[in-house]
């Protein structure tokens, strides 16, 4: 844990659950912010997953909108966010039921599903760059 108080100047506040408190943006800027700003072990999974979406998906669109890191491949139409909870990282795919295999946590918005990070967790990344790849040749969600 960083040493430095939630609200601090040089720290954004952490929101109900961990998750950051970033100011609206687009561009990696924002998004590396949020991922500074991520609590304890989530840090490294926010870096780990920038790294893998930037690798499957070279020239990827980022912004941060309600405290969300959110990638498209055009500014507007994103595939993917993820989001700090308390007990894990959510990555949230927005067409994820079209995905082979689909991710395993469904959603109540009919196409979205999720994938859940938890602190521990040895990641498939083989499986998590498929699902962006994928991800990324779907429609994106206007938002």
């Amino acid at each position: 844990m960083s040493a430095k108080k939630a609200g601090s100047p040089q720290s954004p506040k952490l929101l109900s659950g961990g998750n950051p408190q970033i100011a609206k943006g687009y561009g990696d800027a924002p998004v590396q912010a949020y991922i500074a700003a991520m609590p304890g072990w989530t840090q490294a999974v926010g870096r780990q997953l920038d790294a893998l979406i930037e690798a499957a998906v070279p020239g990827v669109t980022k912004a941060v909108k309600w405290n969300t890191p959110l990638y498209g491949v055009e500014e507007g139409c994103w595939f993917l966010s993820f989001h700090v909870f308390a007990r894990y990282v959510k990555v949230a795919f927005f067409r994820g039921a079209l995905l082979d295999p689909a991710p395993p946590v469904a959603s109540r918005v009919q196409d979205t599903r999720y994938f859940h990070i938890q602190e521990g967790d040895a990641l498939d990344e083989a499986m998590l760059a498929a699902w962006v790849k994928q991800a990324s040749r779907l429609p994106g969600e206007r938002m």
